[in-house]
C-alpha cells in the first residue's frame, strides 16, 4: 500500500459576503470530491431557497439552517486530495458571532486563505481576521481575490485589493511581496482548481495549486503527549469514552497518562486502553489524529470537556496564574486591570481576570513602548498577567505552541487573543 498522503488543514476565512464557501465548493466540486448527481441537487435546492449561484456553497453550508440564511454558521470540514497532500479544508464563518467558532478553526490550520471581493475590497474585519490567524499561529497564508467575474475580470481591479491588503499585511508583519494573490472567481470556476480562460495576464497559481505551494506542516508528534477533551461519550459495551484531537505527541495502547486538571486540579490517573477513530481500533494515534480513547481508570464523572489527557510522565501544568501576550480585537470600551472575561483554551472555557497590564508592546517588533498602560484599546497589543478563577492546563508558547494559544471572550464576542508566555504553576 502507497504511503498516504501527509494531511494539511487548509482555513478559509474572509468577510461574510467574500464568497468563501462558494470558492471552497467550487474546489469540491472541479476536484472531484463532489459528483454531479450531487450538484444538480444542491443546484434545485438552492433556486428552491432563492439562492441561485448559492449551490456551490451549500457542498459546506450542510446545516438546514445555514441554507435559508446564506451564512456559515459552523465550521464544515472536507477532504480533498491534492498532488501533495490530503487536505482537510475548513470553512470558517465570517460572522462576528461565529468569529468563536473561526478561532477554533484557526487554532487547527496549517494555512490558510483570507478571500477578499475584488468588488468590495478591503472590509473592517478583514484586519481582525488577518490578527486572529497571526495570533493563533498561522504562518502561510495566501490571499484569494475573489469575483473577478464582477470586475470584468480587469487587472486593475485585482491590483487594487492587492496594494489595499498589502498594507495590511505589513500592519500584522507579514511581506505582501512574499505572499501569493490568486485571481479568482469561485462561481464562475476562474483559477480555482482549473487555469481561468479570462485573465492572459494572471501568471499565478490556482488554488489547488497554491495549496501544494504551502510549506507541508510540521507534526508537533515529538512534544509531550497532549490531547484536550472536546466531548465525553458513554457508549455500551465500552464505557466513557472521551473523544478530541490529539493536539502532540503520539498517544499508544497501554500508555500511562494523567487526566488534568479533572474535577479537583490534582487530575486522575489511567492507562489507555483503547484508541479508536472512524470505528477502527488504533495502537496509536499521532498529533493532528482526532480520536475517542477508552481510558482504564477513568470514569463518566471524573472527566469532561476542557480537560486534558497527558503522558502521566509529562503532564501538563495547572497554573496559578501565567503571563500572556494579547491583542485586544474588539472590546466595547478599553480594557482594565480587574477585567475577567471568559478564556477559551484549547477545549477549556474558565473565567480569568487580568491582574496587571505589564507593559504595551508593538505588535510589529514585540518591543514594550508604554509600562504599566491604566487601559488597552482594540488595536493594542500587551504583555499581561492573568489569574485562572477554576482550574485550568496551560502551557507556554516556547515549550508548546499548541496548548499556549487562547482567545478571550465576552458577551458573545471576542475581545481579545494571545499567548502564554510564561506560567506560575500551582503548587
Amino acid at each position: 500500500m502507497a504511503k498516504e498522503k501527509p494531511n494539511m488543514n487548509v482555513v478559509f476565512v474572509g468577510h461574510v459576503d467574500a464568497g468563501k464557501s462558494t470558492c471552497v465548493g467550487r474546489m469540491m466540486f472541479d476536484g472531484g470530491a463532489v459528483s454531479e448527481q450531487e450538484m444538480k441537487k444542491l443546484k434545485e435546492e438552492a433556486t428552491k431557497h432563492g439562492k441561485a449561484g448559492f449551490e456551490f456553497a451549500y457542498i459546506m453550508d450542510s446545516i438546514k439552517e445555514e441554507r435559508e440564511r446564506g451564512v456559515t454558521i459552523d465550521l464544515s470540514y472536507k477532504k480533498l486530495m491534492t498532488d501533495k497532500f490530503e487536505v482537510t479544508i475548513i470553512d470558517a464563518p465570517g460572522h462576528r458571532d461565529f468569529v468563536k467558532n473561526m478561532i477554533t478553526g484557526a487554532s487547527q490550520a496549517d494555512a490558510a486563505f483570507l478571500v477578499i471581493a475584488a468588488p468590495s475590497g478591503v472590509q473592517p474585519q478583514t484586519t481582525e481576521h488577518l490578527w486572529l490567524l497571526r495570533t493563533m499561529g498561522v504562518k502561510n497564508i495566501a490571499i484569494a481575490v475573489n469575483k473577478m467575474d464582477a470586475v470584468e475580470y480587469k487587472e486593475e481591479s485585482f491590483n487594487k485589493v492587492k496594494e489595499d491588503v498589502g498594507k495590511l499585511l505589513q500592519g500584522v508583519g507579514i511581506n505582501p511581496e512574499t505572499t501569493t494573490f490568486v485571481a479568482c472567481s469561485g462561481l464562475m470556476g476562474d483559477n480555482i482548481a482549473n487555469k481561468s480562460e479570462n485573465m492572459a495576464w494572471y501568471k499565478g497559481p490556482t488554488i489547488k495549486e497554491q495549496m501544494d505551494i504551502f510549506p507541508a506542516p510540521e507534526l508537533p508528534s515529538n512534544l509531550p503527549m497532549r490531547m484536550p477533551v472536546q466531548d465525553v461519550y458513554d457508549i455500551t459495551g465500552i464505557g466513557t469514552v472521551p473523544v478530541g484531537k490529539v493536539e502532540t505527541g503520539i498517544m499508544k495502547q497501554g500508555m500511562k497518562v494523567k487526566v488534568l486538571p479533572g474535577r479537583t486540579g490534582e487530575g486522575i490517573e489511567g492507562e489507555i486502553k483503547t484508541i479508536e477513530a472512524h470505528h477502527e481500533t488504533l495502537p496509536e494515534a499521532i498529533a493532528g489524529d482526532n480520536v475517542g480513547v477508552n481510558v482504564r481508570g477513568v470514569g463518566k464523572k471524573d472527566i469532561a470537556r476542557g480537560d486534558v489527557i497527558c503522558e502521566a510522565a509529562t503532564p501538563c501544568p495547572v497554573v496559578e496564574e501565567f503571563i500572556a501576550t494579547i491583542t485586544v480585537i474588539n472590546h466595547p470600551t478599553v480594557l482594565a486591570k480587574g477585567y475577567t472575561p471568559v478564556f477559551h483554551i484549547h477545549t477549556a472555557q474558565v473565567p480569568c481576570q487580568f491582574i496587571e497590564l505589564i507593559a504595551q508592546i508593538d505588535p510589529r517588533t514585540g518591543e514594550s513602548i508604554k509600562d504599566n498602560p491604566d487601559f488597552l484599546k482594540n488595536g493594542d497589543s500587551a504583555k499581561v498577567r492573568i489569574k485562572p478563577q477554576g482550574n485550568l492546563c496551560l502551557e507556554t508558547q516556547k515549550d508548546n505552541p499548541f496548548m499556549s494559544r487562547f482567545a478571550v471572550r465576552d458577551a458573545g464576542q471576542t475581545v481579545a487573543a494571545g499567548m502564554c508566555t510564561e506560567i506560575v504553576k500551582k503548587k
